[in-house]
């Protein structure tokens, strides 16, 4: 039985955690990729797009052989802690996270790259180090471009499907979020249901993508 307000607060709590967690890691490896230049960086950019151009089913079925219980990593969490994220909400916030993370990369990547250098230079002379640069000087400059690869993310993650039930299942109640619930819903027949939850997930979307046009007009 879909419960379609579960999954509209599921898809949020997904989405809000997988974006806390991207931003904070997308931004890191983006300014890692803007300001550094050693070997393999094409490779390790390349391999944080990768889930973006690959089908999603695809990132679902290599994150089945991390985070399984005979995974490389999910047989160490089953075996200290007797627990796997397989067919949990977190799964589908760990499939939300790797789906919607390139999005984070190119586009922190890009606005720090936007980022006069000679800025950060003269923070470095005034006996500033790189992370206190980085706060105080790169930040403030790229806030916008960052802020746009959040709202990205947010709503990458929202809609987040085939990984997710790839990873979480789709269980009615447990890990039904909103695309799943659509698919279940379209899949059974369930037309008027279908359709009302689209509208709420489009709905959803585009809010939250104007809420954050507004702030980076107002700001």
């Amino acid at each position: 039985m879909i419960d379609p307000w579960f999954s509209l607060k599921l898809s949020l709590l997904v989405a809000f955690l997988a974006t806390v967690v991207v931003a904070l890691v997308g931004t890191t490896v983006g300014y890692v990729l803007a300001r550094f230049r050693f070997a393999g960086r094409d490779w390790l950019d390349a391999f944080c797009t990768l889930p973006l151009v690959l089908p999603p089913t695809v990132v679902g079925f290599y994150l089945l052989g991390i985070f399984g219980k005979r995974g490389w990593l999910g047989q160490y969490i089953y075996s200290l802690t007797g627990w796997t994220p397989l067919f949990s909400w977190q799964a589908a916030v760990i499939a939300a996270i790797v789906i919607s993370m390139p999005l984070m990369i190119k586009t922190s990547r890009a606005a720090i790259e936007s980022v006069d250098m000679s800025f950060e230079r003269a923070s470095y002379v005034l006996g500033k180090n790189r992370l206190e640069t980085f706060l105080k000087v790169t930040l403030p400059l790229a806030w916008k471009g960052l802020l746009a690869g959040i709202a990205l993310s947010f709503t990458r993650a929202l809609g987040e499907f085939g990984a997710t039930l790839m990873l979480a299942g789709n269980i009615p109640g447990r890990t039904q979020t909103m695309p799943l619930a659509i698919y279940q819903a379209a899949q059974t027949g369930e037309e008027q249901l279908a359709v009302g939850l689209v509208m709420i997930l489009t709905v959803t979307s585009l809010l939250s993508i104007v809420l954050i046009n507004r702030l980076q007009s107002k700001w």
